[in-house]
């Protein structure tokens, strides 16, 4: 269960990663009048490489396309059960919604990394593929690849953009090809069992020089008007959610441990952004207002499906009791006067061009 010391002040000092929370609002500001300043950067601008060359990868044959239906909703079929979140149609559209927020978020921007004309990209987890999409079209030179559990990115996509069905959790194959000088990461929080080996293999196929970058909401939510309390349906949900992907092996609500793992993995130029974004239209600034919009519909659409999976195989629950209990969670994010928010973490670091002398805890 996280709290607000997971949560760290823009003051603080922690070495190499550099903390900011351009939405956090002083103690004297009204909790109607939040100002969100996110600022985009001026000059914005192998390993595990595809079904050919990965031992762990598939081609999308026909059988990559035999879901799993369970309660109403669809799953992936390949590496079977080790993720816990619907992949059809509904949940598509919910992604594509949550990819618009983080354009919001960033002025527009797919990424905060100072990258300048990377050839090579991979989008580990792409889900419906539009991240992947959206950076090849701005970015023709690069070729970019984007791996997911399930086969629901568009056949027909640009000629530098490719998708293969991997997991990204397996090992990585130390082939021949080109590494990569860009690795994203986006809504994977309940996606991986050990970071820190992840990120390690994600540094192992980074060319010198060459950024990750992992942008991750919390699925930890809080009211800046007034504290929400035990008898919320929202409270009661997270810690529930906490507790069942913790049990599943792949904790939801891990943006702490994420950093962490970081940290133990050479990475250079570390920088950790902490955002606080609204939810629901409370906020003043019309910026922030129409982020808060957004977000409020993409949570009441993603309550029933995050949740079934976990409360049914994990806690137990029936499809019924889970239904009934998400329709009131949902019915508190769309009706709370206590300012609903949630932070949004940037994490990125850089491959250096020589390896430094490191010292692992």
């Amino acid at each position: 269960m996280a709290d607000e010391s997971d949560h760290p002040s823009p003051n603080q000092d922690h070495g190499i990663v550099s903390e900011t929370s351009p939405g956090t609002v002083t103690q004297n500001l009204d909790a109607t009048e939040q100002h969100l300043e996110i600022e985009v950067e001026d000059d914005l601008d192998s390993a595990f490489r595809g079904s050919d060359q990965s031992s762990t990868s598939t081609s999308l044959a026909s059988s990559v396309f035999n879901y799993v239906y369970e309660n109403g909703r669809r799953y992936h079929k390949y590496h079977e059960g080790s993720y816990a979140l619907p992949n059809d149609e509904q949940e598509q559209d919910r992604l594509d919604m949550l990819h618009h927020i983080f354009r919001l978020i960033l002025g527009g921007a797919l990424y905060k990394s100072p990258i300048s004309n990377p050839r090579q990209v991979l989008d580990i987890g792409t889900g419906t593929g539009i991240w992947a999409l959206d950076f090849a079209d701005d970015h023709p030179a690069s070729d970019v690849l984007g791996n997911d559990l399930s086969p629901i990115q568009p056949s027909w996509t640009a000629p530098n953009c490719r998708f293969i069905i991997d997991d990204v959790e397996s090992q990585w194959a130390q082939a021949g090809g080109k590494p990569y000088d860009f690795i994203h990461q986006r809504n994977m929080v309940g996606s991986i069992g050990n970071w820190q080996r992840l990120y390690q293999q994600a540094y192992d196929n980074l060319a010198p020089g060459g950024w990750y970058e992992a942008q991750e909401f919390d699925v930890w939510f809080q009211g800046q008007a007034e504290e929400l309390t035990p008898d919320s349906y929202i409270v009661q949900w997270q810690t529930m959610l906490d507790e069942a992907s913790s049990k599943f092996g792949k904790q939801l609500n891990c943006a702490a441990q994420m950093k962490a793992a970081f940290l133990k993995v050479p990475f250079v130029n570390v920088q950790h952004e902490v955002y606080k974004v609204p939810i629901g239209k409370w906020p003043k600034d019309q910026k922030l207002r129409e982020i808060g919009i957004f977000l409020q519909a993409q949570m009441m659409d993603s309550v029933e499906g995050v949740s079934m999976a976990y409360f049914t195989r994990v806690l137990g629950w029936s499809k019924e009791e889970t239904t009934v209990f998400s329709a009131r969670v949902r019915q508190e994010f769309k009706n709370n006067p206590k300012c609903l928010y949630v932070y949004c973490h940037f994490l990125r670091g850089q491959k250096p061009y020589s390896l430094p002398e490191f010292q692992k805890d």
